[in-house]
């Protein structure tokens, strides 16, 4: 590959996905990490929560998104989904030619390395627990490790429905975790990209004495890296008037931007739904 070609490879836009708003937390990290990429995003609001669906359904899903990314000719894919990324992580992979990255990995490092008493917590949705992903990874490097799962189910349609700082979100928080908090563990990952959002609650229930991991941070450091190994790191900041940041969603465009404009400093322009069906 020429400079030319390598230079225009480069310029290409990073294309993320996630079940809904929760991987607009990895989309704000990948902004302040690696500052000159383009991003495109896929909301599949129209079928979240993934977390309740098969492993067959999650999978399907997640190659009718990473089709239609392909065609907006990203350079690379980060799976914004802890459902998706422990049940199609593999299989996205094998049959892509980009780098595909998932956000299971880069906070299994981090929990790792933060633990003092070896006991690690990690909260998510049914299919990631059921999946068993997390306890996988972890014991394969450190079988001494115990690791202790609970499944939060309600916590996607509360951050969904944007109820970030409401008595109902933190009286669930409480029934969710406080037998979680009972076992002792030191370190809880947030294992699902929408539990970032009430990261506050979270914490407030478990107390200073929890290290909090959000893999959305450690998996745009992972991108980041991983990007500048393949020497894919695009060195010249968008100027001005070129389409950054753009947003796609199957289905409440309008509710989906809004949420968005809550999360982000500077808000988005606009968001676009499209039939994911057709991909």
């Amino acid at each position: 590959m020429g400079s030319d070609e390598t230079e225009k490879v480069r310029q290409l836009p990073i294309g993320v996905f996630d079940s809904g708003v929760g991987g607009l937390t990895v989309v704000r990290e990948i902004m302040r990490q690696i500052p000159n990429e383009r991003i495109i995003y896929f909301g599949d609001t129209a079928r979240v929560p993934y977390g309740s669906k098969s492993r067959e359904t999650v999978t399907k899903y997640a190659r009718q998104i990473v089709r239609f990314l392909k065609s907006c000719h990203v350079k690379a894919i980060v799976i914004a989904c802890n459902t998706a990324s422990s049940f199609a992580l593999d299989q996205i992979e094998q049959e892509s030619d980009i780098p595909v990255l998932g956000v299971v990995k880069p906070g299994v490092k981090t929990a790792v390395a933060a633990t003092k008493n070896k006991k690690i917590g990690v909260i998510a949705t049914e299919g990631t627990i059921s999946s068993q992903i997390y306890t996988k990874y972890i014991q394969a490097v450190h079988p001494e490790m115990e690791i202790l799962g609970k499944a939060c189910p309600l916590f996607v349609p509360l951050v969904e429905e944007g109820l970030l700082e409401d008595p109902v979100t933190d009286e669930i928080a409480e029934r969710y975790l406080g037998g979680l908090k009972d076992l002792g563990i030191d370190t809880l990952i947030l294992g699902c990209t929408h539990y970032p959002l009430i990261r506050g609650t979270i914490g407030r229930v478990m107390g200073e004495s929890v290290t909090l991991v959000n893999p959305a941070y450690e998996t745009a450091l992972a991108l980041k890296q991983l990007l500048d190994e393949q020497h894919l790191l695009c060195e010249t900041k968008p100027g001005l008037g070129d389409n950054k940041y753009r947003f796609f969603v199957s289905d409440g465009a309008d509710k989906f931007q809004h949420f968005a404009n809550s999360i982000f400093k500077y808000g988005i322009l606009s968001a676009k739904q499209i039939n994911i069906e057709e991909y």
